[in-house]
């Protein structure tokens, strides 16, 4: 995957960047401004149909031999990763969206921890920002001292800007999996503590996740949550030993159990296409109980259109009571 020979103490910053022209030079000045001195930007604009070509080729003059610009058609987020990781020349890695944005000591602070503690990734706090959204910012728990094969089975440990990783472990997981749409980051997190327990916590909010309103997850949450449970069973058959110490019953709710939560969680935000699906794969996987047959009979039994329109006569119902 990474053919160059590293620089030492460079960090390069993978950029996949499509249709993000609002917001692509925020992203690159913060990745280029951090208090951290070498760092470079392999950006893959991957056939974006606004002004972000336009403004990659304007930020490239400003920040000459810093920022290197490649060019794909509409490959996706994960091979254009792959793309840049092939182009980049750090000894470090990490990985910022062309919507997204770091604090200006990010990077230092990540890296200090880092070599400090002679670790393979570094990690550290988040906050979700964007338009209607509400979030506190967050700090995860320290993995590396509690369980963290549990916590990485139940959910993605971090956003993938959240992180700072050596390159030699990048190199040795070979990149991201183009195998799923949208959990391959988390399947990457979940290989790399596969082959690692060596990581730190910077218990700070440094990394910031653009959210665009509801239809960024919504139009597509039944896949998220159905590719995360791949990632989670991948993860699973391949390391028997890391999660031998955990109750067949306790994985069984890590993973499949996630799914029929996530079908509640859809079903009252009236994401009834995801619901219905993500109710059906409970039922065929056998992860449901007496009080849960209700959703699981009708989300099985009935067509798409009468599942919304019954769900739908029933919220009227209850509007006019």
């Amino acid at each position: 995957m990474l053919k160059t020979r590293a620089i030492p103490n460079r960090i390069s910053v993978v950029m996949p960047c499509y249709n993000a022209a609002p917001y692509l030079a925020e992203a690159v000045g913060s990745a280029l401004g951090q208090s951290y001195a070498d760092v470079e930007v392999v950006l893959v604009d991957d056939g974006s149909d606004d002004d972000s070509a336009k403004i990659a080729e304007r930020l490239a003059v400003a920040y000459p031999d810093r920022l290197i610009i490649l060019h794909s058609h509409r490959q996706g987020p994960y091979p254009a990763r792959n793309f840049a990781l092939s182009q980049t020349k750090g000894e470090f890695i990490a990985f910022l969206d062309a919507d997204d944005w770091w604090d200006p000591h990010a990077l230092e602070k990540l890296h200090a921890a880092l070599i400090k503690h002679g670790a393979d990734i570094a990690y550290c706090g988040w906050q979700n920002v964007g338009e209607g959204i509400v979030s506190e910012p967050y700090v995860p728990p320290e993995y590396e001292k509690e369980d963290p094969v549990a916590h990485f089975v139940r959910t993605c440990p971090w956003p993938i800007h959240a992180a700072l990783v050596k390159r030699e472990l990048v190199d040795h997981l070979g990149g991201f999996s183009e195998r799923r749409f949208s959990s391959m980051d988390y399947d990457f997190w979940l290989r790399a503590l596969a082959s690692t327990r060596r990581m730190v916590r910077v218990p700070e909010v440094l990394a910031y996740y653009r959210w665009h309103g509801q239809g960024q997850v919504s139009a597509v949450k039944w896949r998220q949550v159905l590719d995360a449970l791949a990632a989670q069973q991948d993860f699973i058959r391949a390391n028997p030993g890391l999660v031998a110490h955990l109750p067949r019953e306790r994985l069984r709710d890590l993973t499949h159990g996630q799914v029929l939560r996530q079908a509640y969680r859809a079903f009252w935000k009236r994401d009834l296409v995801s619901a219905q699906r993500l109710f059906r794969h409970a039922a065929f996987a056998g992860a449901y109980r007496t009080g849960d047959l209700r959703h699981i009979l009708t989300a099985v039994m009935l067509p798409s259109t009468l599942y919304r329109g019954l769900v739908s006569l029933i919220d009227g119902r209850s509007c006019r009571t």
